[in-house]
């Protein structure tokens, strides 16, 4: 039997034209701009942009916001205050990606410590009104059996949303394990993170030099996996304040989002419905 569909076993989906989302925002990380300074993600129905410069964020068309890069996790220091003082008024700022895989223990990555997420995140609350923070999450252990132990919550960081990202779909597996999605979801909620402050990150890449930790390589899922990705994340987190495609460009030498018109003519659809449902309510 084929490892893909041994996994699939005793989920419950809907047919794949019904995933649906009530997300109101939706965002796809890196390459976000082509070189005369355009929105590309919007072609997929894409409203919240990847921005890394007050310019970017005022280029942006109606209807889009932004969450800026930020990526210190130093506390609030002068250059913390400089990089988001910029950006404080602005009609257009949804908030700020304070930290991608913050590391609470330096070994894989620079210290990040709770504390200097805290203090970021209280500064932006306290002086920028109405601003989101978030940060995207690095499990400590194997994908097998995930754990946010000891990292980062609202009740320590401060911060406001916090991305979920199972990559389940990989060449070791000859398919996906939705099952990933489930028990990342519950190793967060273990480590105190409540699910209405769950951001779902979806796969949208594969290949390239990326080695993932099962000793295979990501694959980029087709059209039919992506819904069954959409359906297990909308059984968990129907409701996220928004939701995460990595990536729509690519960073070492993969397939993204931004090459697959297959994937973003799904995402389109989706996205569209989910803003059109959040307008009627």
């Amino acid at each position: 039997m084929a490892t893909g569909a041994l996994l699939l076993q005793g989920l419950a989906f809907d047919a794949p034209t019904r995933a649906s989302s009530r997300a109101a925002l939706h965002f796809a990380s890196n390459g976000n701009f082509d070189p005369a300074g355009n929105y590309v993600p919007a072609v997929a129905g894409f409203n919240l942009a990847d921005v890394s410069s007050p310019a970017q964020l005022d280029s942006l068309p109606d209807g889009v916001r932004g969450l800026v890069w930020i990526g210190q996790c130093n506390g609030a220091d002068a250059k913390f205050m400089d990089a988001v003082s910029p950006y404080i008024g602005n009609e257009k700022l949804f908030g700020f990606y304070l930290m991608d895989d913050p590391d609470p223990t330096g070994k894989h990555f620079s210290l990040c410590t709770a504390d200097n997420l805290k203090a970021e995140s209280d500064w932006i609350h306290a002086n920028v009104p109405g601003a989101k923070t978030f940060i995207l999450l690095m499990t400590m252990t194997s994908s097998r059996t995930p754990s946010f132990k000891d990292t980062y919550n609202p009740a320590n960081s401060h911060v406001d949303l916090f991305g979920i990202d199972p990559y389940p779909c990989r060449t070791e597996l000859n398919g996906c394990d939705y099952h990933q999605i489930d028990r990342y979801v519950a190793a967060a909620e273990a480590a105190g993170i409540p699910r209405d402050n769950m951001v779902p990150v979806y796969q949208t890449f594969g290949g390239g030099r990326w080695i993932d930790d099962g000793g295979g390589r990501y694959v980029l899922p087709s059209a039919s996996q992506m819904h069954q990705i959409f359906l297990r994340w909308d059984a968990l987190i129907p409701a996220p304040v928004f939701d995460f495609a990595y990536s729509w460009g690519s960073q070492n030498g993969d397939s993204a989002l931004a090459g697959s018109q297959e994937l973003q003519a799904v995402f389109l659809r989706r996205n569209q419905n989910s803003i059109a449902l959040n307008r009627t309510n």
